[in-house]
C-alpha cells in the first residue's frame, strides 16, 4: 500500500510540475509568436491530475487568465478532482 501511495504522490508532483511548465512555455511562445501548445493539451494536462500546476502557472505567468473557459474551467476540473478523491477515500476507509 505504501508503494502505491508513493507512486501516486510522485505522479501528482510530476504532472503538476508539467502543468506549470507548459503554461510558462506556451506564454513564452505566445510572446514570440512561435508555435503554440494547443488548448486541448493544456486541458488534458489538467484532467490527468495537473490542475493545480496549470492554475498556478496561469496565475504566475498571467497566461490564459482572460479566457473564461480557462478562468472557470481549470478550477472546475480541480473541484471535480477533489470530490473524486474524497469519494475514493470514503470508500477506501
Amino acid at each position: 500500500m505504501k508503494t502505491i501511495l508513493l507512486i501516486l504522490i510522485c505522479y501528482f508532483i510530476i504532472v503538476n510540475l508539467a502543468g506549470f511548465v507548459i503554461m510558462g512555455v506556451d506564454k513564452k511562445r505566445a510572446i514570440r509568436g512561435a508555435w503554440r501548445i494547443s488548448e486541448a493539451s493544456l486541458f488534458l494536462t489538467a484532467l490527468i491530475g495537473g490542475s493545480i500546476g496549470c492554475i498556478l502557472g496561469m496565475q504566475h505567468f498571467r497566461h490564459k487568465t482572460k479566457h473564461w473557459y480557462f478562468k472557470y474551467g481549470m478550477p472546475a476540473i480541480l473541484i471535480l478532482q477533489i470530490l473524486a478523491l474524497l469519494l475514493l477515500l470514503k470508500y477506501m476507509l
